[in-house]
């Protein structure tokens, strides 16, 4: 039996042992563009998925007679090295989940493929939700994003490039609109230019040596459009590890697009750790996000 015969008998394997929890949609059922066919098997590792190769959505479901038809498509983050789940999805999902959101937590591919391939993946997870809404109990016309770090970046470009020609497979899915209803981004990487980019991000997305036009490409500060969906921003000025000039560089270009966007800069708060109550009211943040998915309606019911 080959390596790939191994990984893909592996993977069914946790596909049925994740649907016993939670349903698991694979992203690509006709083939994954692509695909390294002896790329080594996904796994985890300190409690984090590395090795994705064959792309998929895990559904979370709020408690029954709650949804509110809103759905979010989680973005992990992890540098595009490495996915930070956490059990049942993580706190954000059970954050959500009480707010009546359904959640997808979206394992795209990373370092092993790189750009495009992240790209696609969350492209097609939109195609994917917005097609089989009534399937999923959700409104095609509620499909957001949550993205934090590396997935703040996975979503930004989903929201400024859903309709871009190498964000498409040429399947049939392709035909349905790609471009996200809102999304909130937690101290996410924006730019791939110096001197404000997250150096390993840069190397894992677009490689050691990246061509300048690429790296322009997916600075997505100079991506903003006007017919953006509306932004929700949150960091922290203590970022250590992504500094906050991607948030306030991304907002600028935002605000002079007249796209929609919150913004909440904090002065404590260490990366991937804001929910800390150590950090004041930086771990307030879920409580503003939430009042404004409200304020802009995607938190009442049908």
């Amino acid at each position: 039996m080959t390596r790939s015969c191994i990984a893909a008998l592996l993977f069914a394997s946790a596909l049925a042992a994740c649907t016993l929890r939670a349903q698991v949609i694979p992203l690509g059922p006709e083939g994954v563009p692509g695909l390294k066919p002896d790329a080594a098997v996904e796994r985890l590792v300190d409690g984090r998925v590395v090795g994705v190769h064959y792309p998929t959505l895990t559904v979370y479901r709020p408690e029954p007679g709650t949804a509110n038809g809103t759905a979010v498509i989680m973005c992990p983050g992890g540098g595009y090295v490495r996915l930070s789940i956490g059990e049942n999805g993580g706190a954000d999902t059970k954050w959500l989940n009480g707010l009546g959101v359904t959640v997808f937590v979206l394992r795209y591919r990373m370092v092993e493929y790189g750009h495009p391939a992240p790209m696609l993946d969350v492209l097609r997870a939109i195609r994917i939700v917005r097609s089989r809404a009534a399937e999923f109990g959700v409104r095609a016309d509620r499909v957001g994003l949550l993205g934090g770090s590396a997935g703040g970046h996975l979503a930004a470009t989903a929201s400024t490039m859903w309709d871009a020609p190498e964000g498409k497979t040429g399947a049939p899915i392709d035909t349905v609109n790609a471009r996200p209803n809102f999304a909130m981004l937690i101290y996410p990487v924006v730019t791939m230019e110096d001197p404000y980019v997250h150096a390993g991000s840069r190397r894992a997305l677009l490689g050691s040596t990246p061509d300048s036009a690429l790296v322009r490409l997916l600075s997505i500060e100079k991506r903003v459009r006007k017919d953006m969906p509306p932004i929700f921003l949150v960091a922290t000025m203590a970022d250590q590890s992504v500094p906050v000039e991607n948030s306030l560089q991304f907002y600028k270009a935002l605000r002079g697009a007249g796209v929609p966007t919150e913004m909440h800069i904090y002065a404590r708060g260490a990366h991937g750790a804001s929910r800390d109550k150590q950090y004041g009211t930086t771990a307030l943040w879920p409580a503003r996000a939430a009042e404004w998915l409200a304020a802009n309606g995607w938190l009442s019911k049908p």
